[in-house]
């Protein structure tokens, strides 16, 4: 295996999660010791990057490069114009967004938790299932989701979501592993699986009480 990959954005495919398509950078090259991904705005007015912030625990700072062409963000209500080669940095808890202001405008988004490891937890991998997931198809998305952790069983938060569907669809034995799974990978989602409604039907399940104390 070669120690350097060479490729282009274009010739990675996009993922659609319902919101903007992006291309999963990170997932394609195969990082891990960082969070990066780009965005294309096909139009003029295209919003580029989903409005967030990242003021939770674990949250990113990023750093978001214009490869081309020219966007607006908006940051904590301020607009800020950036052309090709500029450099916009921003701290977790500020609220960000951006739009397209030419045609084919693409952003290279790099991230990571101040003062922590990066922890790479496969979120790309489940964004295509995200629109199953919030319309309610919980088997659809539970189904899809195992093969997804079959082929990539490295990931906690792919295995965690996976958790989620199979909760919601009444697979409570593969709910509790895939849960057991992804917490032996990363404990921090012990706590979120605690007060995480996606588990109400495991609640009192002897496994699940063993599983987050």
């Amino acid at each position: 295996m070669s120690d350097y990959t060479v490729t282009r954005i274009e010739e990675i495919d996009e993922i659609d999660d319902g919101r903007e398509p992006f291309r999963p950078v990170r997932h394609h090259l195969g990082i891990t010791s960082f969070g990066v991904n780009s965005w294309t705005a096909r139009q003029a007015g295209d919003r580029i990057i989903n409005e967030h912030d990242e003021d939770e625990p674990g949250g990113h700072e990023e750093l978001y490069v214009v490869v081309s062409g020219r966007a607006r963000f908006e940051l904590g209500g301020e607009s800020v114009d950036a052309t090709a080669g500029t450099l916009v940095y921003v701290k977790p808890k500020i609220k960000r967004t951006a739009f397209a202001e030419e045609p084919n405008t693409t952003l290279l988004a790099v991230g990571g938790a101040p003062g922590e490891a990066y922890e790479a937890g496969g979120w790309e991998l489940w964004a295509p299932l995200n629109p199953l997931f919030q319309a309610g198809k919980y088997d659809e998305a539970a189904d899809r989701g195992r093969e997804l952790v079959e082929a990539n069983p490295e990931y906690p938060g792919l295995l965690y979501n996976v958790a989620c569907a199979e909760s919601l669809a009444g697979r409570k034995d593969d709910a509790i592993e895939h849960l057991r799974r992804s917490l032996e990978l990363s404990p921090r989602f012990r706590e979120m699986a605690k007060a995480d409604d996606d588990f109400a039907t495991l609640r009192d399940e002897p496994g699940f009480k063993e599983l987050v104390g």
